[in-house]
């Protein structure tokens, strides 16, 4: 965006009245115009991406990735639908139960990517230390802990906003939040409240999997060879038994080879993992174009299927108006995989991050920070939220930065 600054004038008389009463000469002063232009598409960078802010209450609702209007207009259109046809074959997968032939191999390649990431980051953190607050979930990639008094947790105006830091695991620098697994996405795609304590649940990323195409042998599901049929909004299936377990048998060798992480260096290492992140991003990003997935608006609750689940477990605000029901919306990729943005160290042998500095130092998800700090080269997509192009001053310099 270009700005434009139009001229304004104000005379010296009225800078004498503005001085005796502000009030009045304002109210009927013109303010300063500014002009937005538009730049060409030629001259933004899509890869440009600034640190995410954190939500301003805890009461705030998350932002819906498609719009409202959009939403009520695709609802109109499939009611008017359904009173056009109430009895019809479901030809698009997968909203008839079948599989999108497409997706199976990148489901196959979305769970691989996770498992090298796991097994990367195992080993990534014997060298490189993975801090936690012991009052929050604020996470630090580093040998010392930053001074940034951002903590949130309990008593911390007491401490005055400092982190008290303690050993992290892996699971601080990446987080799968789970879901429930659901053995017929089509025929019963929502469990109810007294289903929670019998129903396995799994990581989100893995469900998103399965669904696609994914056979894992402790998970079964069922896998229809036919398309059913939607009578009146309501899903009924005319397919034999013989026909699912048929379905069922068969399936493609989804093992791992973990080979592949012995023998390298440590720089080998983080790249093999940093490729495997944006190879797991990229795929699930797919996938879920397709297959649909939900996310509770005030709390990070995930279900993967055609609908949210009806477990009265939330917690969040306002869950009293809705019995504890969650208030589901459309998920994005992160909802499935928790980044965990951690502020990036420039220079780590250094001294620690400062809190008067803040406003020069970027943020990156925790598992490119430990790749980066790892030796693997910073990868393009978070070089501005990472601010390399800045140069924070010293602290005796910070009076002199205007």
């Amino acid at each position: 965006m270009h700005l434009t600054f139009l001229s304004s004038t104000i005379a010296i008389g009225s800078l004498k009245k503005l001085q005796l009463s502000p009030t009045r000469i304002l109210v009927f002063s013109r303010t300063l115009t500014v002009e937005t232009i538009s730049a060409p598409d030629g001259d933004q960078d899509p890869l440009y991406a600034d640190i995410p802010k954190p939500a301003k209450s805890k009461s705030e609702r998350k932002p819906y990735p498609t719009p409202m209007k959009i939403l009520v207009q695709r609802a109109k259109q499939e009611r008017e639908a359904r009173k056009l046809q109430p009895c019809k074959l479901l030809e698009e997968p997968p909203e008839n139960g079948l599989l999108v032939p497409e997706l199976v191999g990148v489901a196959h390649q979305v769970y691989r990517a996770r498992e090298l990431i796991l097994s990367g980051l195992s080993k990534l953190a014997n060298v490189i230390p993975v801090l936690r607050c012991s009052h929050c979930f604020e996470v630090h990639i580093g040998q010392v802990g930053h001074g940034i008094r951002s903590c949130t947790g309990p008593k911390s105006g007491l401490r005055n906003a400092t982190h008290v830091w303690r050993k992290g695991r892996i699971h601080d620098v990446m987080y799968f939040p789970k879901c429930f697994h659901l053995y017929d996405r089509v025929g019963k795609p929502r469990i109810i409240h007294n289903e929670s304590r019998k129903v396995k649940q799994l990581p989100a990323i893995v469900e998103l999997c399965i669904q696609a195409g994914l056979n894992l042998e402790n998970h079964p599901t069922k896998r229809r060879t036919r398309p059913v049929y939607s009578i009146e909004g309501r899903i009924v299936d005319f397919e034999t038994e013989t026909d699912l377990v048929a379905s069922e048998v068969t399936g493609t060798d989804c093992s791992i080879d973990l080979s592949l992480t012995k023998g390298l260096t440590m720089r080998e290492l983080s790249i093999l993992t940093l490729d495997s992140w944006f190879e797991m991003i990229t795929g699930a990003k797919k996938i879920m174009e397709r297959y649909k997935v939900h996310t509770c608006g005030y709390c990070p609750e995930v279900q993967v299927g055609p609908k949210g689940h009806k477990v009265r477990n939330c917690r969040a605000s306002k869950h009293q108006s809705r019995n504890g029901m969650h208030a589901w919306q459309e998920a994005t990729v992160f909802d499935l995989v928790g980044p965990n943005y951690v502020w990036h160290v420039a220079d780590l042998s250094g001294p620690p991050l400062s809190n008067d500095l803040k406003r020069y130092y970027g943020k990156a998800p925790a598992v490119v920070e430990m790749c980066v700090q790892a030796g693997a080269p910073v990868p393009s997509e978070y070089r501005s939220m990472m601010r390399l192009d800045v140069v924070p001053p010293c602290r005796d310099e910070l009076d002199l930065v205007t």
